[in-house]
C-alpha cells in the first residue's frame, strides 16, 4: 500500500491555499535522532529547485568541519501540515535527501542509505514493504518511571487511562496520511502499541519518525511523557519493533506459494530471505538494537527473542511466518522480532533487507521450524537443535558489526564506521560506570 503522492505544484498551492508560513525540512542523524531546521514558505519554491544549505559538521555521523557543507532538498511527496501547530501561519513538514553542494547524494545520510539498498532489490525485481508494530511507554514525568495505569495486554478503562492518548496520536496520524492498524495497551503496565498499516520501506520509516514524535508531542500536550526506551522497569516486559516484511514482484508477494512442498505455504524465495535474515541477524543487531539499554530487553523470560530461530505459531523465535489465510496471499510475510524501537527505522529497514537478499543471493537453505518453547531448552539442547543466540550485549553486538562485510556493504563505509566509533564510546563509558546495583550488592560486603 503506497501513500498519496505529491508533487511540488501540490506543495506549493497548499502552502497557500492553507496559510502556512513555515515549512520544517527533516532528516536524521546516523543514530536516528530527528533532525529540523524551518523554511519560510517564500523561500519553498527556490528549495525545490536548489535545495536548502546547512552545516553538517554539528550533525552525529556526518561530516568533518573542514567539509561542512550540506544541502537539504525537500521530497515534495512527504509534505504534511502538523497537526499540533495553529492552524494561522501554519507549520508543515517535508523529509528531504541530503546531497553534497555538487550534487551527488551523501554517503551519511541514512534515507540514502535505505534508498540504495532498496534500489538494489529493485534491481533484482523486488519491493520491499514493512509493518512495524511500536512499543512505549507514557510516565508521568522524565524523571522517573512513575506509571499511568496497572493495565495488562488489550485491558480497557477504567485501568487503561491512557486510552484517550493512544485515541488522539492515532487521529493526528491519520491526519498526517499515516494509516494506523490497531491500538492498544501492551503487557506491561502503562506500555502502549500502535501498529502502522504496510507501506513500502521507505515511506515507512518517514512514517516511523513522525510516528515517534506524534507520540512525545500528544503527551507532552497533556502533561505526560512518552519514551521508545527499550526496557525503562526492570522485571517488566521491555517494548519492542516487531517487524513485518514482505516482497513483492509485478506478479505479486514473492514470498507465497501454494505449492511449497513443506506446507508452508512458503516460496524458496521466501525461505532464502528468512534464512538471510537469521545467518545475518547477529551481525546486524547493533543497528536494530542500538543500545546498552536494549540487550536489558534482550534477555529469556519477558517475551523477547534471544534465539536465532524462525517458526510459525511459536512466539518464542525471532522470526516468526503469521499462519496463512487462504485467499490472502498477499498478506505472506514474515516478522522480525528483535528489533526495538529505539532504532534508526532508515538504517535498520536497510540492513534487514541487506540480509534477505543476500540469503536470496546466497540460496541460503531454512533450517529446520522452532516447535518448542525455545526459553525452555537447555543449553544442550539448543546447541543439538543448532540454535545461536543474538549478542548478549551491546560490546558484542558492535564486535559483530564491526567485522561484518555486509554490513559495510548495505551502509557503506561512511555510516559503518562512524557507527562503529560511536557505539564503542558509548560501551566503553558504561563499562566504566559505577551502578547502583553494583554499591548495593558489594560495598557494605566486600
Amino acid at each position: 500500500m503506497a501513500a498519496a503522492k505529491f508533487d511540488k505544484d501540490f506543495v506549493l498551492k497548499s502552502i497557500e491555499e492553507r496559510g502556512v508560513h513555515f515549512v520544517r525540512f527533516w532528516f536524521t542523524d546516523v543514530l536516528g535522532v530527528l533532525k529540523s531546521f524551518a523554511v519560510t514558505d517564500t523561500e519553498i519554491e527556490g528549495a525545490f529547485e536548489e535545495g536548502m544549505g546547512f552545516d553538517g559538521s554539528s550533525i552525529d555521523g556526518f561530516t568533518r568541519i573542514q567539509e561542512s557543507d550540506m544541502v537539504a532538498f525537500p521530497n515534495p511527496e512527504t509534505f504534511q501540515v502538523l497537526p499540533w501547530r495553529p492552524e494561522e501561519k501554519g507549520v508543515a513538514r517535508m523529509f528531504c535527501d541530503v546531497m553534497k553542494p555538487d550534487g551527488t547524494p551523501f554517503e551519511g545520510d541514512p534515507r540514502y542509505a535505505l534508498k540504495r539498498m532498496l534500489k538494489k532489490a529493485a534491481d533484482m525485481g523486488y519491493t520491499m514493504y514493512v509493518g512495524p508494530e511500536l512499543e512505549y511507554f507514557y510516565f508521568a514525568d522524565d524523571q522517573g518511571t512513575d506509571v499511568l495505569d496497572e493495565g495488562g495486554y488489550f485491558d480497557l478503562t477504567p485501568l487503561d487511562i491512557a486510552s484517550d492518548l493512544r485515541r488522539d496520536t492515532v487521529l493526528t496520524l491519520e491526519k498526517m496520511g499515516i494509516p494506523v492498524e490497531y491500538s492498544h495497551h501492551e503487557v506491561a503496565p502503562s506500555q502502549h502499541e500502535i501498529d502502522l498499516r504496510y507501506q513500502d520501506a521507505l515511506t515507512m520509516a518517514d512514517a516511523v519518525m513522525t510516528y515517534r514524535l506524534v507520540v512525545k508531542e500528544i503527551a507532552f500536550a497533556n502533561g505526560v511523557y512518552a519514551t521508545f526506551m527499550p526496557k525503562p522497569i526492570q522485571g517488566q516486559n521491555g517494548s519492542g519493533m516487531h517487524t513485518h516484511q514482505s516482497l513483492f514482484t509485478k506478479d505479486g508477494n514473492a514470498f507465497f506459494d501454494a505449492k511449497d512442498p513443506e506446507g508452508f505455504n512458503l516460496s524458496t524465495i521466501g525461505k532464502q530471505y528468512i534464512a538471510g535474515l537469521l545467518k545475518y541477524a547477529p551481525e546486524f543487531c547493533a543497528v536494530t538494537n542500538p543500545l546498552v539499554n536494549s540487550y536489558k530487553r534482550l534477555i529469556p523470560g519477558f517475551e523477547a527473542p534471544v534465539y536465532v530461530s524462525w517458526a510459525r505459531r511459536n512466539r518464542s523465535a525471532m522470526v516468526r511466518v503469521p499462519m496463512y489465510k487462504p485467499g490472502k496471499e498477499a498478506a505472506t510475510r514474515v516478522e522480525l522480532r528483535s528489533p526495538d524501537p529505539s532504532c534508526n527505522p532508515y538504517i535498520a529497514f536497510a540492513v534487514m533487507l541487506g540480509a534477505g537478499l543476500k540469503g536470496i543471493e546466497e540460496g541460503l537453505t531454512l533450517p529446520p521450524e522452532a516447535s518448542n518453547n525455545i526459553f525452555k531448552m537447555t543449553d544442550a539442547e539448543l546447541a543439538e537443535a543448532g540454535i545461536k543466540t543474538l549478542p548478549k550485549n551491546l560490546g558484542e553486538a558492535i564486535e559483530l558489526f564491526e567485522r561484518s562485510e555486509l554490513m559495510k556493504e548495505v551502509l557503506g563505509e561512511h555510516i559503518h564506521t562512524f557507527y562503529v566509533e560511536n557505539k564503542k564510546a558509548e560501551w566503553a563509558d558504561f563499562i566504566q560506570n559505577v551502578s547502583q546495583w553494583e554499591l548495593e550488592r558489594y560495598l557494605s560486603v566486600i
